[in-house]
This record gives structure tokens, sequence and C-alpha cells, in this order.
């Protein structure tokens, strides 16, 4: 249902479960194609420094010089200068001396293509002035769909004289550039992205889009829509892409050790096992291989701690979409976001389980970690409660993988599997930061209370579920997604290494800060919702940022 056409790129139709998509890949060797695509395109601004920025402001810079582009197309970094950012962006080549790093408002509105990348409650605050401060013609470029569900609650639209598109990686900001590096040497490498053209005032804005998902390294992208793409990310995040899968490791961690097994047993059996070989099969054979790859025995253990499980994940699974769906959770992330000042994000990686896991991970042999049938049978059955959501509210079989399989097992487990829970979710933005804490309780809590009692009371397997899950049509779309999966697996460097980790990469320490809005932010937003959108004038003389 979702049809585009591009002068630039080619477009290749692809059968998913039956359903026909449209889909461009990538490749470096389209990169010299970026010159036609952003034809007129002289300045890339790129607003924030938080997950996606660094990645996205280097792998851009990076594919416009093998272009042979830099002197074309200049990549500028817009930040506060009173920002501890300003000094990580320097560190990375980007310098107020060469015109690649300035204040944010000049960024706006000097750029022809800007890419606002701040966290999403800031985004929330700040989105009036950014919209006023950008010029006729230029276009908007937002990797979450998330603004557009916070301006459907403030009931107002984007400016008429501009471009809306979204490039949304399946993949938190290190991975993006993580996977783009080791692109440099194998062709393909990357994270797979969705796209959307929300407006276009010029007739260019797919190209434009496109152009922009090539340049990040993108082994394909998919069409979305803004809405379309922010109810299924934020979803995900708070389901098996992070929310879920904490849950789910700290509830099983309790109940093995519980049943007398060792704590450094119990991690291997929980964490790694999904982490590592369970990651692994998903990854490149998809999820039913998990199944298939049991032996007789072990196939038993997987269908009742499956069929256990799969009910009550769902049924956390449709409250989080329809809470997403209704705009309750993105009001959840703009006030936990004001509250910032007071209770910033505290750490997850602090209890007993989490030290173990150290340890483990410092005496790790990937060849031994086991394969827990009954974690992998929890572990399926809620990735498929989250694909059976997807599903049943409408989404394409390309966004319902990549939101629910490729994005957990390509790029954020690997992480997990690096440095632990944290070093995964807490590389991610605020949105998914906060989605993970509030919901992995919750994920925890209905497993240990529903699915394990079930198991503990001799409740059977029910054979249409497992029968469900076996004949489920994902698995063709998924084949699918694993044909057009690049080669290389990401490589992330555990503890002492630097290995995707540093300015620019994956962070190690994490912090919280409320963005201010202050009196003048404060008027504008009031003043952008009771007036008509695309005044511009009444915001010349607010202060920055």
């Amino acid at each position: 249902e979702l049809e585009f056409a591009s002068r630039v790129f080619p477009v290749e139709e692809v059968v998913m479960a039956g359903r026909k998509e449209l889909i461009v890949r990538g490749g470096r060797h389209l990169l010299p194609d970026l010159k036609e695509a952003w034809q007129g395109i002289e300045r890339v601004g790129v607003i924030g420094w938080g997950s996606q920025g660094p990645a996205q402001a280097q792998n851009v810079r990076d594919s416009l010089e093998a272009a042979g582009l830099s002197d074309q197309v200049k990549v500028t970094i817009g930040l506060r200068k009173s920002s501890p950012s300003w000094a990580e962006a320097e560190a990375t080549g980007f310098t107020e001396a060469d015109g690649t790093l300035g204040e944010v408002f000049d960024v706006v509105g000097q750029s022809d293509l800007l890419l606002l990348l701040i966290s999403d409650a800031a985004q929330a605050n700040l989105y009036p002035r950014v919209l006023a401060a950008m010029k006729p013609g230029a276009t908007l470029g937002l990797s979450h769909g998330f603004l557009l569900g916070v301006m459907q609650n403030d009931g107002v639209d984007f400016r008429k004289d501009i471009s809306v598109v979204l490039v949304a990686p399946k993949g938190m900001g290190p991975s993006v550039r993580r996977l783009y590096e080791q692109g440099k040497e194998v062709n393909g490498a990357g994270i797979n992205a969705s796209f959307a053209v929300h407006q276009d005032c010029d007739g260019r804005a797919t190209d434009v889009a496109l152009g922009w998902s090539i340049a990040l390294g993108s082994p394909f992208t998919f069409a979305t829509t803004l809405e379309s793409e922010y109810k299924s990310d934020i979803y995900g995040e708070r389901c098996i892409l992070l929310g879920a899968v904490h849950g789910i490791v700290e509830s099983l961690f309790r109940r093995y050790t519980a049943a007398g097994m060792g704590e450094e047993q119990a991690f291997k059996e929980t964490v790694e096992c999904i982490t590592g070989p369970i990651t692994k099969i998903i990854s490149q054979q998809g999820i039913r291989a998990v199944y298939d790859s049991l032996g007789a025995d072990d196939k038993k253990v997987f269908e009742q701690a499956y069929s256990a499980s799969f009910g009550p994940a769902l049924d956390i699974c449709y409250e989080i979409y329809e809470d997403v769906a209704c705009g309750n959770e993105i009001k959840s992330v703009v006030n936990a976001g004001a509250r910032f000042d007071r209770f910033p994000m505290g750490k997850i990686d602090g209890t007993r389980m989490w030290k173990v896991g150290e340890k483990v991970r410092a005496k790790r042999v990937e060849s031994d970690i086991p394969m827990n049938p009954f974690t992998a049978g929890v572990y399926c059955a809620t990735m498929m409660a989250q694909i059976e959501c997807l599903r049943a509210k409408g989404h394409a079989y390309s966004e319902i993988c990549n939101e629910s399989i490729i994005e957990a097992v390509d790029s954020l487990n690997p992480y997990m599997h690096a440095r632990g829970v944290a070093f995964m979710v807490d590389n991610c933005s605020y949105t998914a930061r906060l989605g993970s804490r509030k919901w992995a309780p919750r994920f925890d809590y209905i497993l240990e209370q529903q699915a394990y009692t079930a198991v503990d009371e001799g409740v059977p397997a029910d054979s249409e579920t497992i029968q469900n899950f076996i004949n489920d049509p994902v698995h063709d779309a998924m084949a699918v997604c694993c044909d057009l999966r690049p080669s290389v697996d990401i490589s992330v460097g555990g503890a002492g290494s630097d290995e995707g980790v540093g300015v620019g990469g994956a962070r190690t320490e994490f912090r919280s800060v409320k963005k201010r809005e202050g009196p003048a932010g404060a008027a504008a937003r009031k003043s952008w919702m009771l007036e008509a959108p695309g005044q511009i004038a009444m915001y010349a003389g607010l202060p920055d940022v």
C-alpha cells in the first residue's frame, strides 16, 4: 500500500508473506548518486548529539567524502556552545572554524536539509522555534515520528513551505555508526532504515530522503509513514527490543536461582543464552529456527514455556501499543523529561544479577554458552506477541520484521552481550531509556505471576498456540529479510576494549538532563498553538536554547 517512485535510486519489489512491498537496496556504490538526489542541497544541518546525532553526522560526512562531494555539501552540527557535547563534536572533527559546528538556531536557519536529532522531549518543547527558523524550501529530516504525535496532541501542523521527511535507522546510533565503519570494508554492512515523505513542497522529497538513508549506510530502505513509525518504534522499545528483554532476563534469573542454580550459571542460561546463540540463530535464520535447533525433549520444554508466556506477553503488548497510539506514552515521556532536574534516570545495572554478569563476561567462551529451551520459549513467545500486535494494528511486514526482530538481534542485543543491560538501554534515546525502565517491570511481573505459575502448576502446552507459531507467515517474511541481510555481524568491544566505543561511538557513562524551555520558549509554544503555523517574525527575538 505504500507506493513510491525514485528518479535516482532503483526501486525493487519484494514479496513478504504474500504481500508486495517496495524497497531500495543500499551500498557504497550508490554514494555518487547523492549528487543528483541532493541537487540544491549545500548544507546538511544536524541538530543534537545524543544517540543518533554523532552517528548520522559522521556517516553522512564520510559518505559525501567518498562520493567526492565534500567540497559541495557541508555537514554542520548545531549545539549550544555551553553544552558538553560541543567538545565531543570537536573531537570527531567538527569545528566552528571551518563552519561545521555552530549554535543551534544559526545552523537551523542555514540548512537546506535539517536533521533534527535532539531528544524527543526537547523536540516537544522546541519545535515551534525550529520550524519558524527554517528557511522556505528547506527539508526537515526526522529519525523518529514522535514529533508528529506531539503536534497532533497540540492540534498543529507543519509549515506548508517546507518538506518533511523521515529516515529512521532500525538501531541505536552507536550501531548505525559501527556497522557503517565495518561497511567501509564490506560493502552493504549497515542498519536497515524506514523512510517516509510526510510533506513534499517541491517534488524532490522522496529522493532527498532515500539519499539520506543511502548516506547512512542502510542495506535496505522500506516505506512507512510518520504515524506508523512512531507507533511501532515507541512500542517496540518498550517491548522485546529493550523493556521486555530486560524484564524477561530478570524474572528468569530469579526463577533459576530460586530453583538452586548457581548465579553464574543462571546468568549464562538467561542473558548469555539470549544475546548469544538465540540472537545469532534469529539473525541469520529467523525465529522458528530456534525451535528447529532443539532436540525432541527440549522442544517440549520450549513449547510449555512459549504457550504459557505468549498470552500474558500479548496482554502487555496491546496495552503498550494502545497507550502509544492514544498519546498517553508520548505525554509520559514529555512529563518525565520535565522532571529530570529533580529525578534523573537511575542506574539499571547495579543489582547482584548484573554484577554476576561482569564476572561471566570476563570468563566467557562463546562456544560454551548454553541454549536453554525454557529461556528460548519465553523470549520467542514475547517476540511473537509483539509481532502479532503490530500485525493486528495493520503494520507492513517490513516494519514488523525490522521493529520486532532485526533491530533486536542485529543492533541491540549485541550491546547487552558486550557489556550488560545499561550499555544496551542507555545508548538509546531518552524516549527508549524511559520506556524500558517503565515497562520492564510489567513484563517481569506478568511472566512471574501468570506464565511461570502456569508452568509450575503443570498446565500443558496449548497445541493450537504452538502450531500458530510454527506456521506463522512472519517466518516467510523474515526469510526475505535474511536474504537481504549483509554478511557482516556487528562487532562491539567488551570491557577494556575501545572497539565501537568512545567519542562519536557508544557511551559508557550516561546522563539525563532537563531541557529548560524558559519563559520566552513557553510563550512561543503557546503562540504557535494559538496562531496559524508559519508565522516566522514573532520568533525573531527569542534567546538561544
